[in-house]
């Protein structure tokens, strides 16, 4: 998108409404990525979970290991590699149906592509960025890494350093099948290769889904996820999973940070914009809504960030309600006293005696990610490599 795009009130919101995130589930052969899924099952927190489970061989093992969970809510690809066997507008053939199905009169809330274990990870985000399909947004690449089998996995599939190279979250899966002296470098070995991913262990693919996509309580609730769903404390009940209950570290949270942001001071669109193209290693997810003050009066915007991914969305102000910049914050080793001060420094004002000024072509560079579905500066951006985000 050029940066000369004039603000509108409707612009974009009003034909994407609210989407569906698509996450990308990747890993070799035996990695644990099915395992890593019916755990997401169990453990969504209300969230209807659709999936496209892609086997390579006749008999459909992982469609069928999933299948009691998901019913009707899952597309399964047999006997080929989804990045080999279709191309994006078949895809959309596949997320329409998940994207129109129910679970109790509700749409999906997150959509997971299972690759088979010989997909190539970035064909198939690549095919996910290119979707027409208005319903849906990029989720993020999961490269799920077996720790007992890292090396050997290397050896046999060099590749695997370009895999995490491009994934935004790397879970490195079977941490218990090793000592701790041997998770440490092979955790430490995935970073240096994972680039600015998020990195976390796990066993029996046990990750808080929250790291993936943001959990609904468990009790029923309508309308959109407000900021407390959000950002919730431990307060939530845990039900009888004995990994999510007991002290702090059996927290399946306890794998990564989260920090909550509230300012009622509008955010200046150049110090934050540098902020989110400077954001560390580490740092997974950002969600929230945005008050850019006098730059935009008319609409908030609504900002999804995944990895290296960013979007946002411009909405009108509900009727009624506090202006008010919003965001979470999720990742794995990250610093959250230093990213909050360096949203604080964000408001307007906060390095001038003359808050709330208006900048003319502030808010150009807010406007490089408000883009349509599907745009080819997009798709390139993620195949030449990390892209402007």
């Amino acid at each position: 998108m050029s940066g000369d795009t004039a603000l509108s009130g409707d612009a974009t919101s009003s034909k994407v409404g609210p989407q569906i995130p698509v996450v990308v589930l990747a890993g070799f052969l035996g990695s644990g990525k099915t395992t890593l899924l019916n755990h997401l099952l169990h453990h969504s927190g209300g969230s209807r979970i659709g999936a496209i489970v892609n086997d390579f061989g006749a008999i459909e093992i992982d469609a069928m290991a999933v299948a009691g969970q998901l019913g009707d809510s899952t597309v399964s690809l047999g006997n080929g590699c989804l990045c080999c066997a279709v191309d994006a507008s078949e895809l959309d053939v596949y997320l329409d149906k998940l994207t129109r199905a129910t679970q109790d009169g509700h749409a999906m809330d997150v959509i997971v592509i299972e690759a088979s274990g010989i997909a190539e990870p970035q064909e198939l985000v690549r095919m996910v960025l290119a979707s027409e399909n208005p319903r849906i947004v990029y989720g993020g690449l999961i490269e799920v890494v077996d720790a007992a089998e890292f090396d050997a996995t290397r050896e046999k599939h060099p590749e695997v350093d370009r895999h995490l190279g491009i994934a935004d979250l790397v879970v490195v899966n079977k941490s218990d099948r090793v000592p701790d002296a041997e998770r440490e470098r092979v955790l430490g070995a995935v970073r240096a290769a994972a680039e600015r991913a998020a990195v976390v262990h796990a066993s029996y693919g046990r990750i808080d889904p929250e790291l993936l996509f943001d959990c609904r309580p468990t009790r029923e609730r309508i309308g959109q996820l407000s900021f407390d769903d959000l950002y919730r404390g431990d307060d939530l009940d845990r039900g009888d999973d004995p990994h999510r209950g007991g002290a702090h570290d059996g927290h399946l949270h306890a794998a990564y940070e989260s920090l909550a942001f509230v300012s009622e001071v509008p955010m200046e669109p150049r110090a934050l914009m540098d902020f989110f193209d400077s954001r560390p290693e580490g740092l997974y997810r950002i969600k929230g809504y945005v008050d850019f003050g006098a730059a935009d009066a008319l609409n908030r915007y609504a900002v999804h960030a995944v990895g290296r991914f960013l979007r946002f969305y411009p909405e009108p102000w509900p009727t009624g309600e506090e202006r008010l910049t919003q965001l979470v914050l999720i990742g794995a080793g990250i610093d959250t006293e230093a990213l909050r001060k360096g949203l604080d420094a964000c408001r307007s004002g906060a390095t001038s005696d003359a808050p709330h000024t208006v900048d003319q072509h502030g808010m150009w560079g807010v406007l490089r990610y408000v883009q349509d579905k599907g745009d080819a500066d997009e798709v390139e951006d993620f195949a030449g490599g990390p892209g402007p985000a």
